[in-house]
């Protein structure tokens, strides 16, 4: 016999005292598809709340307005160029893409797979070829119908190298053109260039370019915003902002609001002005810095998940002042992390070690002992390296977030054993295209600092910066066991496999120290208080479908 404790008998109780929303909360619940802690969340908008560890229905004002007419405005980064699946990179642009697409896969907050357009997925023994079972009765915004050819040529197309796709970047030794195949109109295999244990991340939302667009799709992207999702484009205007609506014939639960609206900002400090001046209702991508107004104002929420954003600060092993390791494990013993995270981020990061594993991976080996702030040891290791009085180097980089405050730390602390650093802090056109040291500051410069957005797995952190073909490896780090280890690590189909590699890979790292990677920065989001209900991924993709305003 069940008791009042039993979950269902308490849900059951529930849904006599829940309206319409909040029965359609518990239904997404029971589904999988929202977890206890968004339910949670929900409560604040539905009039529910947890217990003493059960679910009471409690008295609460309702939503002003219905949901069903609401507009979301948006204070968003304007895009840095054409709004196109194929070659969209930056933040601005990457979040308008899922307004209306889909993927095959969600990586949602907590970088576990969802099923999205795919239902189920399964490796081979191998685990080079992977088969997906696709949704059914499913149709684009224009009314055809999703099929297992959409996939095959949106994927063709992403691999291709003569089409200029920014995802061959995540692509490249993993899927090639012609690899994806479909076995009937619901099901399709990825024959892939070698095994891979996280393929699944590679077409989530995780790749932002692997929206599902139709077989017929040949470009235009911004006239249509063509995709499956809940919402479909009203309005789009370069430089000024877009506008979507709720899809009536959507294949699965209808988008509470009625409207999205984007308001198109030059930077962060017009985007807060538009949120304080309440022309907005909430922005992506807030950063701490220059955000005070928002982060101590009872008025707006901050919302934040742990990702494997990060900084990386490379060192050429092929340089003079850098091809001495012992060099480079001292510049990364002078810092100080957690000063960093407290002073950069006001907490809202974690320390890193220096290798590309944070700790939101499950693959990541904890086990491996923290690089701390050594000033006697670096002192030491410099003597050693025959440069006990120091010397002087540039460090370049970017005009980005948090960047320009973080070279100067870096600089004060080299002060400390005796490295002088230039600082150069160009702009990002200049820092990723033709420079002082090259064809690019950023894959030339003796000692630089980049960015690298969120990953759900650490497999393109891995391969394109560290190793020795590696389109990103600005340190000019090769080094066959690294490689080896890498290839390894990809290859592994299970957790506990990859994380015995990981140890290896991060003990490795430490060793040769080709690049300090000293935090780990939390995704955030600013929104007004009276706004729930909005999902966010570490990414920077922003999720309306559930959103509902209470004043």
């Amino acid at each position: 016999m069940k008791t009042p404790a039993d979950p269902s008998v308490v849900l059951e109780l529930l849904r006599r005292h829940a309206d319409g929303l909040g029965n359609h909360a518990i239904d997404e619940f029971l589904a999988g598809r929202l977890s206890r802690r968004e339910l949670l969340r929900h409560a604040s908008v539905i009039g529910l709340a947890f217990v003493g560890g059960g679910l009471l229905a409690t008295p609460r004002a309702r939503a002003q307005g219905s949901p069903g007419n609401q507009t979301i405005r948006v204070a968003h980064l304007m895009p840095a160029g054409a709004v196109d699946p194929l070659t969209v990179t930056d933040a601005g642009g990457l979040c308008l893409l899922n307004q209306t697409g889909e993927f095959l896969v969600n990586d949602d907050e907590h970088s576990t797979l969802q099923p999205a357009l795919a239902l189920a997925w399964q490796p081979n023994a191998k685990g080079d070829v992977w088969t997906f079972k696709l949704r059914q009765n499913v149709k684009f915004h224009d009314g055809a119908p999703f099929t297992a050819k959409d996939v095959v040529a949106t994927f063709d197309r992403l691999a291709d190298p003569a089409a200029g796709s920014a995802a061959l970047s995540v692509l490249k030794g993993v899927l090639s053109k012609g690899g994806t195949k479909a076995m009937d109109d619901h099901t399709v295999a990825f024959h892939l260039d070698a095994p891979n244990g996280n393929f699944p991340y590679y077409v989530s939302s995780d790749n932002y370019n692997a929206v599902i667009l139709p077989a017929s799709y040949t470009g235009n992207y911004e006239k249509t915003f063509i995709g499956t999702g809940p919402f479909k484009l009203e309005k789009y205007q370069p430089k000024v902002g877009a506008s979507f609506v709720r899809h009536s014939d959507y294949w699965g639960d209808k988008a509470l609001p009625q409207r999205v609206q984007f308001s198109f900002y030059a930077d962060q400090q017009s985007q807060i002005l538009a949120l304080q001046g309440r022309q907005a209702d909430v922005m992506g991508t807030f950063t701490v810095q220059g955000g005070t107004g928002i982060l101590n104002n009872p008025e707006f929420k901050v919302d934040g998940v742990r990702s494997s954003a990060h900084r990386q600060i490379h060192m050429r092993t092929d340089s003079p002042q850098f091809k001495d390791k012992r060099v480079r494990q001292a510049l990364a013993l002078s810092i100080d992390r957690e000063v960093m995270v407290r002073g950069l981020f006001r907490g809202r990061a974690v320390v890193g070690n220096d290798s590309p594993f944070a700790p939101v991976f499950p693959s990541s080996d904890t086990s491996v002992p923290q690089r701390k702030l050594d000033v006697a040891k670096a002192k030491a290791l410099l003597a050693q390296a025959g440069v006990g009085h120091g010397f002087d180097a540039p460090l370049t980089t970017e005009k980005y977030m948090e960047i320009p405050d973080l070279a100067v730390v870096v600089q004060n602390a080299a002060k400390a054993i005796g490295v002088q650093l230039a600082l150069k802090v160009e702009s990002q056109n200049q820092y990723y295209g033709a420079g002082t040291f090259g064809k690019s500051d950023w894959l030339d410069s003796p000692l630089g600092i980049t960015d690298y957005g969120h990953r759900g797995v650490p497999n393109v952190f891995l391969n394109a910066p560290l190793t020795s073909g590696g389109t990103w490896n600005a340190a000019h780090f090769k080094n066959p066991q690294y490689d080896q280890l890498v290839a390894q690590f990809v290859a592994a189909l299970d957790v506990a496999s990859q994380k015995k590699i990981s140890g290896q890979i991060q003990a490795l790292l430490l060793d040769e120290t080709p690049v300090i990677i000293p935090y780990f920065y939390d995704q955030l989001i600013a929104r007004r208080a009276a706004l729930n209900g909005v999902h966010f991924t570490a990414i920077a993709q922003l999720y309306f479908d559930r959103a509902v305003l209470t004043a």
